[in-house]
This record gives C-alpha cells, sequence and structure tokens, in this order.
C-alpha cells in the first residue's frame, strides 16, 4: 500500500467519536470460538488500534437473554429463563474478561433499563401510527392451553423431508420456514398435533423503508468501503423485496408489551435485541457517572457507528435496524445515528464442520482458557479469520502458529532482545551519541532501512485495520518483527559488543524501539 493510499484511508475515520458495538452473543449457553471470530475479537482489535490512535471510543456489548430457545432450555432443565440467562451471562461475561476484550461495557437485555428503553422506542413507533396490526393464524397446543412460537414446533421439512425440522428453519437444508409449512406438525412441548387459531400481532412495515435502506447502503458504501459480502447478502433481501415483520409473539419471556389488549404478548426478540447497544450505551453513561453521556455517541451525526457480527446477523444489522431507526427518526427530534460500517465476517467451522451444541462439535472459549493462554488463542484466530470465507480452526494450525511463529519470530526476538539489553546494558535503553556517525546506510538490514520498516510496517498495518482488514494487519507486523530478526543477526550485537561498543548500542536501540 502507498504512503498516499495509507494517508486516504487514515483520513476517511477522523470522526471526533467512534461508537462501536458487537453482536450481542445469545445467553441460551457458553460462547464457543465461532462467536469469537465472528465479532467479538474483531471489534476488539479494532477498538485497541483507536485507543491507540488516542480516539474518542467506546465499546459496547452485552448478552440477548430473551427468545424461545432459552424458554425451551428453561423447560428440558426444569428451571426459570432467567436462571439460565443469569448463568450464561455470567459465565460469558467472565471469558470475555479472561480472553481481554476490552468493553467499555457489557450489559443484559433482561435489565429493567433495557426494557425502558424497548417500551419507550416501541411506543414510539406505535403513537405515530409506523406499526400495523394484523389478525393471522397460528398453531395452538389444545393440552397446554398456549399458542406455539414457530420454534415450539415440529414436523417434517416439505424441501428435504427431515423430520425434525423446526417451526422456523430445517437445519439440515437451511430452508427458512413458517410453521405451517410442515408436514405433521407437532407441539414441542405436549408432542400434540396443534390446531390453527387466529391471534393478532403488531406489524413493521418494513417494505416501506425499502428505497430508503438502500440509498442509505450505498451511501455508506461509497464513504467507509462495506465488504463485498455484506452487499451482497442485502442485495438479496432487497431482489426478494422486503416484508412486513412481526413485531410481538404470544410468549410469557420477553419484553412485554406496553398496550391495552396485548398484556399476554411480548416484543419478539429481533425488535428488542438490538436495542440492547442503546441500553448498554445508557447503562455505561450511568456507570461513569455522566448519565447522558449515551447521547453523545448515539445522537450526534457527526459520530462514525461500526458494528461487528458474523454473517448470520446483517439482515438485522443493515436493514432491521436501520429502518428502526430510521422510522424513530422521522417522528421525533432527537435523531439516532445509522452503522457507518457493518463489517460482518462469515463463518468459523471447527476442524471442517459448523460448530453444533446438539453434536458436542466444537470449543467453548472458557474450556480453551482453561489450558492456553489468550493470546495464543488471539493470534491464531486473528491470522484465520474468516473476513471475506468460511474458515476453520485446526489444533495443527494452532500449535504451528503458537511454536513457529509466536515463540520463534515474535517471541524469539523479543527475549534475545531484552535478554542482550538486561546483560549488557543494565536493562535500560543503550543511547548512541555518535548516532550520525553510526548510522549505515545500503541495501539489506541497515539501520536505516530497519527505520523505514518501522515507520511503513504503522502505516500500512494502520491503514489495514481501518479497512478492518485485521489479519493482513497482524501480518504486517509480524513481517516487521522478521525483519528485526534478520537486522539483529545481520549487526552481529554479540560482536560489535566487543570491538565497538557504541555501534552496538545503536543496534540495540533500535532493536527495543
Amino acid at each position: 500500500i502507498s504512503r498516499s493510499e495509507c494517508e486516504r484511508r487514515f483520513l476517511k475515520s477522523e470522526a471526533p467519536r467512534i461508537l462501536v458495538t458487537a453482536a450481542l452473543p445469545y445467553a441460551n449457553g457458553k460462547i464457543h470460538l465461532g462467536h469469537l471470530a465472528g465479532a467479538g475479537l474483531p471489534a476488539d482489535i479494532y477498538v485497541r488500534f483507536q485507543r491507540s490512535m488516542k480516539r474518542d471510543v467506546v465499546f459496547i456489548c452485552g448478552s440477548d437473554e430473551h427468545g424461545v430457545p432459552i424458554t425451551i432450555t428453561a423447560e428440558q432443565e426444569k428451571t426459570t429463563p432467567q436462571a439460565i440467562v443469569d448463568r450464561n451471562h455470567a459465565l460469558n461475561q467472565a471469558a470475555f474478561a479472561k480472553l481481554g476484550v476490552s468493553y467499555d461495557n457489557y450489559s443484559r437485555t433482561s435489565l429493567p433499563l433495557h426494557h425502558e428503553t424497548v417500551k419507550e422506542f416501541f411506543l414510539s413507533l406505535y403513537s405515530a401510527g409506523v406499526l400495523k396490526e394484523k389478525q393471522e393464524k397460528q398453531f395452538f397446543d389444545e393440552k397446554a392451553n398456549m399458542f406455539l412460537p414457530d420454534r415450539y414446533v415440529e414436523g417434517t421439512c416439505p424441501v428435504c423431508q427431515n423430520p425434525e425440522a423446526r417451526g422456523d428453519q430445517c437445519e439440515r437444508c437451511g430452508t427458512y420456514l413458517n410453521p405451517v409449512d410442515l408436514i405433521g406438525p407437532r407441539s414441542k412441548i405436549t408432542g400434540a398435533t396443534p390446531t390453527l387459531r387466529e391471534t393478532t400481532h403488531l406489524y413493521f412495515p418494513l417494505g416501506a423503508y425499502q428505497e430508503k435502506l438502500q440509498n442509505y447502503i450505498d451511501q455508506a458504501d461509497k464513504r467507509d468501503g462495506w465488504k463485498d459480502n455484506v452487499l451482497q447478502y442485502c442485495g438479496s433481501w432487497f431482489r426478494e423485496g422486503l416484508q412486513d415483520r412481526a413485531v410481538t409473539r404470544d410468549l410469557s419471556w420477553g419484553v412485554k408489551v406496553p398496550l391495552k389488549g396485548f398484556e399476554q404478548k411480548v416484543l419478539y426478540v429481533w425488535f428488542d435485541a438490538v436495542l440492547g447497544y442503546i441500553s448498554s450505551t445508557k447503562e455505561w453513561s450511568g456507570k461513569i457517572g455522566q448519565p447522558d453521556r449515551w447521547k453523545q455517541y448515539w445522537l450526534d451525526e457527526s459520530t462514525k457507528y461500526v458494528a461487528f457480527l458474523g454473517k448470520d446477523n446483517v439482515v438485522f444489522h443493515c436493514i432491521v435496524f436501520p429502518a428502526m431507526l430510521m422510522a424513530w427518526n422521522e417522528h421525533n427530534t432527537a435523531r439516532f445515528v445509522l452503522p457507518a460500517n457493518v463489517p460482518a465476517n462469515e463463518f468459523l467451522n471447527f476442524e471442517g464442520q459448523k460448530f453444533s451444541k446438539s453434536r458436542g462439535w466444537g470449543i467453548d472459549v472458557d474450556d480453551f482458557l482453561d489450558v492456553f493462554p489468550p493470546d495464543t488463542l488471539r493470534y491464531t484466530l486473528t491470522m484465520n479469520l474468516p473476513e471475506y470465507r468460511d474458515a476453520d480452526f485446526y489444533w495443527k494450525d494452532f500449535q504451528a502458529r503458537t511454536n513457529n511463529e509466536l515463540a520463534d519470530i515474535l517471541g524469539n526476538f523479543v527475549n534475545r532482545t531484552l535478554t542482550f539489553a538486561h546483560g549488557n546494558f543494565g536493562g535500560n535503553v543503550p543511547a548512541a551519541p555518535r548516532i550520525k556517525e553510526l548510522f549505515t546506510r545500503g541495501p539489506g538490514s541497515t539501520d536505516e532501512s530497519l527505520e523505514n520498516e518501522i515507520r511503513s510496517a504503522a502505516d500500512a498495518a494502520g491503514a489495514l485495520f481501518e479497512q478492518y482488514r485485521f489479519k493482513d494487519g497482524t501480518l504486517t507486523v509480524m513481517n516487521l518483527v522478521r525483519f528485526c530478526n534478520k537486522y539483529f543477526n545481520d549487526l552481529q550485537p554479540w560482536k560489535s559488543l566487543k570491538n565497538d561498543r557504541e555501534r552496538c548500542a545503536l543496534t540495540i536501540n533500535l532493536c527495543l524501539q
């Protein structure tokens, strides 16, 4: 990358403040390596880079704690949904902390503050006439005397004939389903065949915002360069045409609908969860004693908002959430910022297969960190991030990168330089008073070439991090370390120590730099 290209890319990010969110992990279980590679780790690298540039950045995340899978898990374990999310929230928060993911706030959507935020947002859209009331038919379990959300219905997939397809999706063939599409539907609660009954729900008119969404993404892409995979996902949704999406569900676990006649319903988790970024930022503001500070990040158009996530969340963060914010902005004077970029990663697989809790295939982060230090994992994942295509975590790759790169290249250079400085210069950075006379110019691992490598590596890696290309940025840093090892070998400070101590001092000074 040329210097002018580096400077052009750096200029793009000179926003007065940067808001960074990482997708909220679902609190139905422990986070695994796939969650980390999708959002948590790349977001943390980006935030650490921005902090090193002395920029005003806040890093927000939390647990997504509502939805049907949590209620099903609670029933299976004969406990309450609250008990499930309390356990998993604590485990995941501790795992992120142990891994060094430097969130400014890690919140949870079961907090009263979040419920208040969601209800305020919902009532604003409802009062403005944005939401539409519709009657529809939904499966009802006569024995359990309750309506069945999609995941409470199982049956045979009409596409691949999988006899254990869920009401929302067939895991075997990946087809998105409606419960009424299933052949031989049965209740997950009682096993009985459900009947169809009429129920009333509120819908968000997503299709009404399609043109605005397409214009928004087009403009954001021109400003900050969105990933091709994200643009393609959005394009496929636009080509199919956006449809109304239900905002309410017949459930007891979640944010209660604050309307008369809807007392037995909750807000759909897709509507509730994305607002967790806002409520988490509010919580952070309260914790630092500045209760209105969150507004500087969410309600100031000069903020740069970057949302990190995995590809399965693209539709919610590039289409649904921006449409919700657009709807709010149309009817309120306080206007929310929309994401400037959504650098979604593809999936990380484990030894060639998808992570699967049901099949027991994968590695939970806390189990990994019980055995290995976090930086070895962070490095291996960074060098294999699924930035543009699905990637795999292999134990052999982890072993090779730890031994051959972290130990033999980086560790070797750090160790030999510091050991030499401690053994021969009293643990200080040695001064080199004759620097102009000693400075070696010319081809190869010379003093001048090392200084150039240091400067160009900083510029190039920084530009790559600005572009959300963390694997390439890290490779640039490691290539600098390779050059430094060659410099150390070529200058042979163990020899110059005996016959030209000042020449040796300059070599070690530059190595320490």
